[in-house]
């Protein structure tokens, strides 16, 4: 899973180590955030599953009270409802810079989180994309600004406790999102899908809690609105929101009045959007004259990288769509002769990051030390061409499933296993690279520009969908994985020319 956003603190703290040798605000932090990260994977869990409930293509015997929508349909809410998350990290960072402090944001984010969870737990469509807008806006809000208070805690980027201290903040991310599926997950899937929803708000009712009660072993740093905007500034601000929700909500008047209103309205803009606004943060940021050559040249390589992403995340992120409805409706949900919900295989992505986060870092210092580590360009042709080697290997349980068999959950267990190391080798690579190339002038926005690949990746996937693309063939599976080795490819192969791009950066 994506890691979340980072900064660095310049102001020194002397708390005592009463964490695990770290400050006490860590521990406020982690658990705030494991219990936001258990809300949002079980209801992501829940979501395709939910939609599909009722229809002609939920699995057979399951539970009513969905929303009955055909796969295409579910697959392409599901995408665009994960891209708008990783979107939202970006004005997300802007209000914790500019208007409230990274606390207030992460304390009103926790919130709308929670009234998110509230309003999908009530039965009804209309209440169910409410709660859905809710959540995204709310989690992009969140994940903008609460690494950036681990940050806080600390001396500085030179503090030997930094790194051990976000190590444990991304094991409360995958803590969170591992028992999510299993406890959200099956009271959902197995007792009532409105219910789990309710877990899920339940769940970050704990961790707004625990953030508001313990607030106190905080940097005051985090209070602090570091650019707060002029009245001017804020003015203009209002106005230009203002006039656009006027205009949208003209528009969409108009498309309701006429009668021509259908989800594609509300889905296509969104998911164009988050396709152009990358393209065009990236352009902005390119042609930005106060860059340097080198600077500029890094931004150029720089693309290699985001576009890379972008493709991994595509099919990455269809394992809470595509590989939870083969899941759901044609694997066997048993083993070992012990029963369980399709819900439980989402679990085995965090499940995987913990075992083997370790033995990756080990594996790339002990290269290091033999002068053998590959570098930033051929781990992530590594990570594409692992991630398309899954949807390769998805081939051959589809291909066995296509007369009803039942196939056997090792199948999916594997996939997700390949995914998470191709992940292994691209997640934390990127996130390190992004830091390494940015423009001094852009070296937090940058951050965001990272997820912004998300956010592409995952709308291109909604965009297939509203076409009416069936991603649950095996035609596009293929084509999806041809692409993404075959972009591993070209980024290793045209590895000299990225390196010239990056200039000194490795």
């Amino acid at each position: 899973m994506a890691s979340s956003l980072t900064k660095d603190s310049a102001e020194p703290l002397g708390y005592e180590k009463t964490f695990l040798g770290h400050p006490r605000g860590l521990a406020t932090l982690f658990m705030t955030e494991m219990w936001e990260r258990f809300s949002y994977y079980g209801m992501r869990a829940l979501l395709v599953l939910y939609l599909v409930s009722g229809g002609v293509d939920a699995a057979t015997g399951s539970q009513g009270g969905g929303l009955a929508m055909t796969a295409a349909t579910a697959t392409a809410i599901y995408s665009v409802y994960v891209s708008m998350v990783y979107l939202m990290a970006m004005p997300g960072g802007w209000f914790g810079d500019r208007v409230w402090g990274a606390r207030k944001t992460v304390a009103i984010a926790a919130s709308v989180i929670m009234l998110g969870h509230v309003s999908l737990a009530i039965p009804g469509q209309a209440m169910f994309f409410v709660g859905l807008a809710l959540v995204a806006v709310g989690s992009g809000l969140l994940k903008a600004n609460i690494s950036t208070m681990v940050g806080h805690l600390y001396k500085g980027a030179d503090d030997p406790r930094r790194d051990g201290g976000f190590t444990l903040f991304y094991i409360g991310i995958n803590l969170g999102a591992f028992f999510a599926p299993l406890v959200i997950g099956t009271v959902g899937e197995k007792i009532n899908w409105h219910l789990g929803f309710a877990l899920a708000a339940i769940g970050m009712g704990l961790g707004l809690a625990v953030f508001l009660i313990f607030s106190k072993t905080l940097n005051p740093k985090s209070s602090e609105v570091p650019n707060p905007l002029s009245a001017a500034e804020r003015k203009a601000v209002i106005t230009k929101v203002a006039v656009g929700a006027v205009l949208i909500a003209a528009f969409y008047g108009a498309v309701v009045a006429m009668g021509m209103y259908t989800l594609n309205w509300a889905m296509v803009p969104i998911t164009l959007a988050g396709l152009i606004i990358p393209v065009a943060v990236l352009a902005r940021i390119k042609r930005d004259k106060d860059l340097d050559s080198s600077e500029k040249s890094r931004v150029t390589g720089y693309i290699w990288f985001f576009v890379a992403a972008a493709i991994f995340w595509m099919i990455y992120d269809q394992g809470g769509s595509t590989l939870s409805l083969f899941a759901d409706a044609k694997t066997a949900d048993t083993i070992f002769g012990l029963g369980f919900p399709a819900t439980w295989y989402q679990s085995l992505n965090p499940l995987f990051v913990m075992a083997l986060a370790p033995v990756f870092a080990w594996l790339w210092l002990w290269l290091a030390r033999k002068n053998q580590e590959p570098n930033t360009i051929v781990k992530f042709a590594m990570g594409l061409v692992l991630v398309g080697a899954s949807f390769f290997v998805f081939i051959v349980p589809m291909n066995m499933a296509g007369d009803g068999t039942k196939v056997s959950p090792m199948w999916l267990v594997t996939i997700y296993m390949i995914q998470t190391i191709g992940e292994l080798c691209l997640s934390p690579v990127g996130l390190s690279v992004t830091t390494k190339m940015a423009p001094k002038k852009y070296a937090s926005q940058m951050m965001g520009v990272w997820f912004l690949a998300v956010t592409a990746g995952d709308c291109t996937t909604g965009l297939l969908s509203i076409a009416g693309v069936d991603l649950n063939g095996t035609g596009i599976i293929a084509m999806q994985a041809t692409l993404a080795v075959a972009a591993g490819f070209a980024i290793y192969m045209y590895r000299k020319k990225v390196q010239g791009l990056m200039g000194s950066v490795h």
